[in-house]
């Protein structure tokens, strides 16, 4: 937990490690600022601690110019431990009051619109609809400061629906209007956007760029020395993206993707792939409280994600009893004969429905794999909503193909794979063949990556 001593220490120190954890608001200023705020520190007796962006702004606060709240990476220590409330913000953060109302979400997460208030005020100190203006003024703020945009293409992008409801809403949450912020710039549809994506540190982004080489496919994803780029597709809209690291907290994204909105819930899709929003400092202290790793840890090792559970799933089928090398030459074989072209020689991942329609004879592999994964494709089909853990009634997928999806599709933090091969090698060395990992939950993930890549892998 984050006292106060904790956060006057980290803001004094200008810590990244806890960067996004909280916000510094300034009573004599009226302004709130990230821990790394470069800023001469105030004395403590005018200091209030929030622990989000938007508990800040509802408290009258506004965003300071210099540091920039709004570049700051995502904390999911704030949001407690209520499952409910964190599956609320990323339905909010993928845009569910964009599309529908309160009392619609609190319908869709099972609950009361009366407890979804409670729950938000108790736990956030604000309303759901104020909590989603704020993340969609505050990520408008970054494009108006990092990007060409015009004005108009920011105000749909971050998810208004009008560009006079954009300009009352941001006049409204940050005491500015969003050409006070623009004026330095001339706007323009770019080709790629460039966005700076902040991280707590520390990030073994080479370990991960490792992992990822291991496992590219032929024009879906590519890794060089310095950064890993995909293709996806997104809202029916086909795109790539590129990061290479900037700073020792931000990567640098390059984007290409031709939508004229979706482009807020798009860059939380892409954090959550790259997995940024981690809080390193908490999950590294608890893992190394765990005999497994008494020997040390590979700090910064985050989760390596994938675009989406269907092509986790996909690849967890193919990986079954092969090696990766191996794995790899029957998806490539896939990808060959079904993905759709995207630009040049860049491909999206096959659908569903590509793969429902294929005899699948140009993978080499028994014909029960071919019929899981037509089963596969044909459940994500009728029901793309569908857990992962539901694809337990098709025949020839198993816990562990399951939870491989969950690990890489979804980056649940808290998926243990015992039954791994490369897990029960490194539990073997340790001579803890049956560890009890219950004390590493809720990041047993990220125990099962260090075992991963602990020596002798």
């Amino acid at each position: 937990m984050l006292s106060t001593d904790i956060c006057q220490q980290a803001r004094l120190a200008r810590d990244a490690r806890f960067d996004g954890l909280f916000f510094t608001a300034v009573k004599s200023t009226g302004i709130y600022c990230r821990p790394i705020c470069p800023a001469k520190a105030p004395a403590e007796a005018q200091v209030s601690y929030y622990f989000s962006s938007a508990a800040a702004c509802a408290a009258g606060y506004r965003p300071c110019l210099r540091c920039r709240p709004d570049s700051a990476p995502g904390s999911a220590a704030w949001q407690g431990t209520d499952t409910t409330l964190q599956r609320a913000l990323k339905l909010i953060d993928a845009g569910a009051l964009q599309q529908q109302n309160q009392t619609q979400l609190a319908e869709r997460l099972g609950i009361s619109e009366r407890y979804l208030r409670k729950m938000f005020q108790q736990q956030l100190g604000l309303a759901p609809k104020h909590y989603a203006i704020t993340q969609q003024v505050l990520f408008a703020k970054k494009l108006l400061h990092e990007t060409a945009l015009p004005i108009s293409a920011i105000a749909y992008q971050a998810g208004f629906n009008s560009v006079r409801r954009f300009n009352d809403a941001f006049k409204q949450q940050l005491q500015l209007s969003p050409g006070a912020i623009r004026r330095h710039h001339n706007s323009a549809e770019p080709e790629l956007i460039q966005l700076e994506l902040s991280y707590r540190p520390p990030l073994a982004w080479h370990t991960m760029l490792q992992f990822w080489q291991a496992r590219t496919l032929d024009g879906i994803d590519w890794v060089d020395q310095q950064s890993y780029g995909r293709t996806f597709s997104y809202q029916q809209s086909a795109g790539w993206f590129e990061v290479t690291p900037k700073t020792d907290s931000s990567l640098q994204l390059s984007l290409y993707w031709p939508a004229k909105q979706g482009l807020f819930s798009l860059v939380q899709q892409l954090r959550r792939l790259l997995d940024l929003d981690a809080n390193m400092l908490q999950i590294e202290h608890q893992l190394q409280q765990h005999a497994l790793f008494s020997q040390g840890i590979i700090s910064g090792l985050r989760i390596p994600g994938l675009w989406c559970s269907w092509e986790a799933g996909v690849r967890a089928i193919l990986g079954q009893q092969v090696s990766v090398a191996g794995a790899r030459t029957q998806l490539n074989r896939l990808v060959q004969a079904l993905a759709e072209p995207v630009a040049g020689d860049k491909k999206l991942f096959p659908t569903p429905q590509a793969v429902a329609q294929s005899d699948l004879e140009m993978i080499k592999v028994p014909q029960a794999r071919r019929d899981t994964l037509k089963a596969l494709a044909h459940f994500v089909m009728a029901t793309p909503d569908a857990s992962p853990q539901q694809w337990l009634s098709i025949k020839g997928i198993g816990p562990w193909t399951v939870n491989y999806a969950c690990l890489r599709g979804l980056s649940a933090s808290d998926i243990w794979l015992a039954g791994d091969l490369g897990v029960q090698k490194a539990l073997a060395r340790n001579g803890n063949a049956a560890t009890d990992t219950s004390s590493l939950a809720p990041w047993r993930s990220y125990a099962t990556f260090q075992l991963w890549f602990s020596p002798g892998d």
